[in-house]
């Protein structure tokens, strides 16, 4: 009798220094896949091997590293060579100083295609795409009332650069699956405010909400409305979604519970920190003030968008299909705030 056991697997995850990749690598090494990331640059091994030490994980062998890039070709055809899965997390970082939107647009685009190209190529059976709530609640009617779910796109017409870019990244995998795929199969998971556990200095940009709550930098809650969900249950819907059956053509959203004002996330950190929570300010800060400062401040100037609006969406599908359970809000943002204080990286 023959076994097809995970060792037998190897699973490419793009991007492997990432806040999002880090934890679905520990997943998968923990699930008994083999292994391979890919990083920028070489010089981020060491990080990586101690982010997922943190996570009480010793890769070992089972773990290997390679060198690409998004914006070039080299060596994505060694990258996904033998894989039986990719998970593609790598995208560009937001920018505030891009003088262009193509800055993020053609690099997130051109990137996906790369990376599906290459795993076509090399006979892959599925890709896992980390796309982003940012291609689903933009450009909406403000007084949106039922939840976002799947079958929702952005409207990219008035959509900020960074989100249109994950839109149009996300759209032109379905095309390619569909125009030149060749039987590949392609799962998308569209993760909200992504809070939880932070196993070293690089982290998503949603966790230094908590992090300008705890330290006093975010002196008043702006008027935003956002639902959360946990790193860990992000790559564990990822891993539903590279090997369940149901998942192939599908979009998944990552969240848990219905989505809160800024206010209630600094009240769950005053309830849960203690005196670690003593910065934290739970005031409203006036939206007629923050359209003002938007003049002269470009972080300020991207929330104006979001001022106000309901970002409530449904994980229903995720939970109905693929028996994902997430963690609550309440646990993910408290995990956030003490692994923040637990590795000092308040003041770094």
């Amino acid at each position: 009798m023959t076994t097809n056991s995970n060792s037998e697997k190897l699973v490419l995850v793009t991007g492997g220094a990432g806040f999002i990749a880090v934890h679905c690598i520990l997943q998968l090494l923990n699930a008994g896949y083999r292994v391979r990331a890919t990083l920028r640059s070489l010089a981020r091994e060491p990080q990586v091997i101690a982010m997922l030490k943190e996570g009480g994980v010793n890769a070992g062998d089972n773990l290997t590293f390679i060198q690409a890039d998004l914006s070039a070709d080299d060596n994505w055809k060694e990258a996904v060579d033998g894989c039986t899965y990719v998970i593609h997390v790598a995208s560009p970082t937001p920018k505030l100083d891009f003088k262009h939107e193509d800055e993020m647009i053609i690099p997130a685009r051109e990137g996906v295609l790369r990376v599906l190209r290459a795993a076509r190529d090399a006979g892959v059976k599925r890709v896992v795409l980390t796309s982003a709530i940012g291609a689903i609640i933009y450009g909406h009617a403000a007084n949106q009332t039922t939840p976002y779910d799947e079958t929702w796109w952005t409207e990219t017409v008035n959509a900020p650069a960074y989100q249109k870019s994950k839109t149009l990244a996300e759209k032109a995998a379905w095309a390619f699956i569909e125009q030149e795929g060749n039987g590949m199969e392609l799962t998308a998971v569209n993760p909200t405010a992504v809070m939880g556990p932070v196993l070293g200095a690089d982290y998503s940009h949603s966790i230094d909400i908590i992090k300008n709550m705890l330290t006093g930098k975010m002196t008043g809650c702006p008027k935003i409305n956002s639902c959360f969900v946990d790193v860990r249950d992000v790559a564990d819907l990822h891993l539903r979604a590279m090997t369940n059956p149901a998942a192939n053509g599908e979009r998944f959203i990552a969240t848990a519970g219905e989505s809160i004002w800024m206010v209630d996330v600094a009240k769950i950190l005053k309830a849960n920190l203690g005196e670690a929570a003593a910065k934290v300010s739970t005031k409203q800060l006036p939206t007629t003030l923050l359209r003002a400062l938007a003049m002269t401040d470009s972080k300020i100037k991207s929330i104006v968008p979001l001022l106000g609006i309901n970002m409530n969406t449904t994980s229903a599908k995720a939970i109905s299909l693929l028996g994902w359970s997430p963690r609550s809000r309440e646990e993910a943002i408290v995990a956030t705030a003490e692994s923040l204080i637990r590795l000092d990286l308040l003041n770094k």
